[in-house]
């Protein structure tokens, strides 16, 4: 028997899908490797690494590949998959890695009309602040959560598929409701990059921003690790979870506003109390955990 999946396209062969291209082979659960991009550098690198086989336009992809990997910006998908969608094979699978779900199936809609069958909306909990073929890690979905939010139109064995290829990449794979999943991801992962990059926004604008960086210790390169990602990727994740974040921010903005009240009135019991909380909170939490 071969590959489960005899030909893989990855639209964006950086840190997320040269990950999955990667896991997929070591784990041979695929043949030949399509890659597919804008930066022909970044596309001959991910040749010379073996993340891919050949490079592919999308149109060639689209020809060819049996499953698709959209690891591209969210604000990119629409008008990668509306150039697809005249030339996609029968049978093909595509599914993608975006960290937003509702705006990504709304385009997704719109790019290939009836063809959304073909279309497996997945989102990995996983990545890191690297960029670009050589932040690829085989290792890197392994022991972690990937979330899939099928769509009614979609056949059970193109899920399955989907499903089996991010077992094969080592992860534990759950299934959820499209607005459920912006909601919850909204919190617990787009909130922290988000607050990251603001509070690094806030020292560099600092008027003595090169002494507070100089003493900055492992605090705040703990706290601060995920400002260095992608921008264009992060940009489009935001506005694509507007609503989300927004409601996300106020209820944050209620805990800020009862810490800092707590400060101003030196209430000692009121702030152990919000640190025990976060603290009791933090400490029973794992990663990967898909209880």
């Amino acid at each position: 028997m071969g590959p489960a999946i005899p030909v893989l396209a990855v639209v964006g062969v950086g840190l997320i899908g040269g990950s999955y291209a990667a896991a997929l082979r070591r784990a041979g659960h695929v043949g030949r490797v399509l890659g597919v991009g804008r930066n022909a550098q970044s596309l001959a690198r991910a040749y010379e690494l073996g993340l891919i086989d050949d490079t592919a336009t999308a149109v060639e992809a689209a020809a060819q590949a049996d499953v698709i990997m959209l690891a591209a910006p969210v604000g990119a998908m629409a008008k990668v998959l509306a150039e697809m969608r005249p030339h996609l094979k029968p049978g093909i699978v595509i599914t993608d890695a975006g960290s937003t779900k509702a705006e990504v199936v709304q385009a997704a809609r719109a790019a290939l009309g009836d063809r959304i069958d073909c279309f497996v909306p997945g989102h990995p909990i996983a990545g890191g602040e690297r960029v670009g073929p050589d932040a690829a890690d085989a290792d890197l979905y392994a022991g972690r959560n990937v979330i899939l939010t099928p769509l009614p139109e979609n056949a059970p064995r193109d899920v399955a598929l989907v499903r089996a290829s991010w077992e094969a990449c080592g992860a534990h794979v759950r299934e959820m409701d499209v607005q459920a999943h912006d909601r919850v991801l909204g919190s617990i992962s787009h909130m922290p990059h988000f607050l990251a990059a603001v509070y690094v926004a806030q020292v560099a604008r600092s008027g003595d921003a090169a002494e507070r960086l100089a003493l900055a210790g492992s605090g705040f390169r703990d706290f601060t690790r995920i400002a260095a990602g992608s921008t264009e990727m992060w940009r489009d994740i935001f506005l694509s979870n507007r609503e989300a974040m927004l409601t996300e921010l106020a209820a944050l903005r209620a805990v800020l506003d009862s810490a800092e009240q707590a400060l101003e009135r030196r209430d000692g019991a009121a702030m152990e109390a919000l640190l025990e909380e976060a603290a009791v909170c933090r400490r029973g939490w794992k990663l990967g955990n898909t209880k």
